[in-house]
């Protein structure tokens, strides 16, 4: 168990802190979001260009539903930083990418008492949409929070776009920065600055929506690879190069949502 003295981002090794348990997340995505995909290359250049200088300065940082350490790695590359990464997913850890930052099954709701404030950032990359009552998570976040510290996020957005997709991955829901106000001011949280991006993924967001119309278009795995999968490295690369075309911030409309929250304190928010 860490202590409250303890570099926690300190061993490779998966440590258990809570045991494994299942979590609203299927396994076929691990395999298909690697570092190399579109996607994932385009999420952490938006999280460098709205949230660098985070990343930067802050102390210790912490990713909760870490899965495969994707983000964890470019971290790790990018800034030569430590992210503890936390989740429940056994399967995820064990694949987990990362090079030297810590990885821990942990379950926040147990609350250490040695994590309680510990850390000045905590991302929560793609993780709150699969999460049923959110109020109840955002606070167990809080409790990991520094008083000061900030909460680096992403979402997918447009419930329009809500399908087959979103069932077989495990997404409750989608979001636009409406909603996610709405849910972060139940909390005390609210909006620092944020992002929509991904405004020129959203033909193929459309087409996806098209194609699992009508539930039951196969089992899982198989949905998550035609609703993922960019199938070959022309495609994978075609697809990175027009998200260059975008710039960000943007408040315009996008297949997802990427915003820095903290916790309201009752003056005048962005």
């Amino acid at each position: 168990m860490p202590t409250s003295g303890t570099n926690i981002a300190s061993s490779r090794k998966v440590e258990y802190l809570s045991p494994p348990a299942k979590v609203s997340m299927a396994d076929r995505w691990f395999e298909i979001a690697s570092a190399d995909h579109f996607w994932v290359r385009r999420r952490f250049e938006v999280l460098e260009r709205l949230a660098g200088n985070l990343l930067n300065n802050a102390g210790e940082m912490a990713e909760i539903g870490c899965g495969h350490g994707v983000l964890q790695k470019q971290v790790e590359e990018r800034y030569g930083r430590e992210l503890a990464g936390f989740d429940l997913n056994e399967y995820a850890l064990k694949q987990n990418v990362s090079q030297k930052s810590g990885v821990y099954c942990y379950d926040i709701f147990q609350q250490h008492a040695a994590l309680r404030a510990r850390f000045d950032v905590v991302f929560l990359f793609d993780v709150l949409e699969h999460i049923a009552v959110e109020d109840g998570f955002l606070e167990a976040v809080l409790f990991h929070l520094a008083p000061q510290g900030k909460i680096v996020l992403n979402v997918p957005s447009g419930q329009w776009a809500y399908s087959e997709y979103d069932r077989a991955v495990g997404h409750v829901r989608r979001y636009s920065v409406s909603t996610l106000r709405q849910t972060g001011a139940r909390c005390g949280i609210r909006i620092q600055a944020w992002t929509y991006w991904g405004l020129p993924l959203i033909p193929t967001l459309a087409l996806r929506k098209l194609w699992f119309r009508g539930d039951g278009k196969g089992d899982t795995p198989a949905v998550i690879s035609s609703g993922f999968d960019s199938r070959s490295r022309a495609i994978n690369n075609l697809l990175w190069l027009a998200c260059q075309c975008e710039v960000i911030p943007q408040h315009w409309w996008g297949t997802s949502l990427m915003a820095i929250l903290e916790r309201d304190d009752g003056t005048s928010a962005s």
